[in-house]
């Protein structure tokens, strides 16, 4: 990008040209089987994702080692087996960096060091029932790789609302910035949230349920159809979807 912009100044590039040269220079290709956006950490904050399931190991493998390669920001692979991640850390080597694996979230960030900083904010995160925590793991993942604290608080949900109330007042003690809320079933818990918070509610359904709530879309619906203002919701099962967003709202003020 330097060298772009140098010749931009010295009069060797117009301005149409050094912009097409920036955005090539965004790309990295691995083999025609991946694209990967190299500049997303300087433009976002957040460093480039990984989508692992239905990826064969050969790609995935290969997109990781041409990443890291290339790249000195963290990578993140989620919904990846265990099974898979110990094949990684065979292949790229146990000391060659740092490992850090969230088994329940299925979640993977591979680091080239630690850089430890101040928290620059702090995201409540809840679940309804402890079958969800899988998905809110992976939000307070992502939550913390972009540098804000997480506050949890498992199994909280409207089939024993007592349990809610005193965490909710935990946490808004707490100055939390936002609420991140997942749930499955009937999917009513961000509802409740957001009638009593004055800070933006992430509603994450997830795939707990059975009969008509199998799969997530009865959760799904009854957040959209939300009546509590204040709410958003991302897609099912979405925990990476939601600590993202979580991250752009408190950055952005």
């Amino acid at each position: 990008m330097k060298d772009i912009l140098e010749k931009l100044v010295n009069g060797e590039l117009n301005v149409e040209e050094a912009e097409t040269l920036l955005k090539a220079d965004n790309i990295l290709e691995f083999d025609d089987i991946a694209q990967f956006d190299i500049k997303r950490n300087e433009r976002t904050g957040f460093p480039e994702a990984v989508f692992s399931p239905s990826k064969d190991y050969e790609d995935l493998i290969l997109i990781i080692k041409r990443y890291l390669e290339s790249n000195d920001d963290d990578l993140i692979i989620t919904k990846l087996s265990h099974e898979r991640y110990e094949k990684i850390i065979d292949d790229l080597g146990k000391d060659s960096y740092i490992y850090d694996y969230n088994r329940r979230a299925q979640i993977l960030i591979i680091r080239h060091e630690i850089i430890k900083k101040d928290p620059i904010a702090k995201i409540g995160i809840i679940t309804a029932g402890t079958s969800d925590i899988n998905i809110a793991e992976e939000a307070r993942v992502i939550v913390e790789e972009g540098g804000c604290e997480a506050i949890t608080s498992y199994d909280i949900g409207v089939a024993g609302i007592h349990r809610l109330f005193p965490q909710i007042a935990h946490m808004v003690r707490e100055g939390v910035r936002a609420f991140i809320v997942c749930a499955g079933m009937e999917g009513a818990l961000p509802s409740v949230v957001a009638g009593l918070v004055d800070v933006p509610v992430i509603g994450v359904p997830t795939s707990v349920g059975y009969g008509v709530g199998e799969g997530g879309r009865v959760a799904l619906d009854a957040m959209l159809q939300s009546c509590a203002p204040g709410i958003a919701v991302v897609n099912i099962d979405n925990g990476f979807g939601a600590g993202v967003f979580a991250l752009t709202i408190v950055r952005s003020d």
